[in-house]
């Protein structure tokens, strides 16, 4: 008699057991219709959050009379920053009053919304387009102090945050090009780039 029959154990062949490991896997890493739909509207998300970068940059370069006129467009020797740099008054204006219309400030503006736009649409190069768009966001909050309508948060945090979690979430891979940005090898070779 073997310890196996002596305490009623079950016996299981290694095909069973095999066959039982890839079952667990399967269903493991099956993904679930809410977690695929959770996928695609994060994925719309980053979309629609690279098309406010893209249409501020595009706004302000070509004066498409939404925010900027085109009078005061980019192309015609108007600052992108000017506007709304010389309007803060909050605790940190001096510094960034300084910076109104300065072409260092206006071309980093520029460029930074036209970089994290392209990227966000394009899901390439989340992480740089994630930490550049957060600390273009969290500057122009520190501008908009003090915030009217709440006592510390506002809608340039919360876009910081969900750009972050979009990266880290991976999801230039869902209707985008983040998948095949990734199998790169010069992104293969510098993490920071995917």
């Amino acid at each position: 008699m073997t310890l196996q029959t002596a305490l009623h154990i079950p016996h299981r062949s290694t095909e069973a057991i095999t066959a039982s490991t890839a079952e667990v896997s399967v269903s493991a890493t099956a993904e679930t219709t809410e977690a695929r739909y959770g996928r695609y509207t994060l994925a719309v998300t980053r979309i629609a959050l690279g098309f406010v970068f893209l249409w501020a940059f595009l706004d302000k370069t070509f004066g498409l009379d939404h925010a900027t006129p085109a009078a005061k467009a980019w192309i015609h020797g108007g600052s992108p920053t000017t506007g709304f740099l010389t309007n803060v008054h909050g605790p940190f204006a001096g510094v960034f009053n300084a910076m109104a219309g300065s072409p260092v400030a206006d071309w980093l503006f520029m460029v930074g919304l036209l970089g994290i736009g392209v990227a966000l649409m394009l899901g390439i190069g989340m992480r740089i387009a994630a930490g550049a768009g957060a600390v273009l966001l969290v500057f122009m909050w520190a501008a908009s102090l003090p915030i009217t309508t709440n006592p510390f948060l506002d809608d340039h945090l919360v876009y910081a945050l969900v750009i972050v979690a979009l990266a880290f979430l991976h999801m230039g891979d869902t209707f985008g090009l983040g998948r095949a940005w990734s199998r790169l090898p010069v992104v293969r070779r510098f993490g920071i780039l995917r």
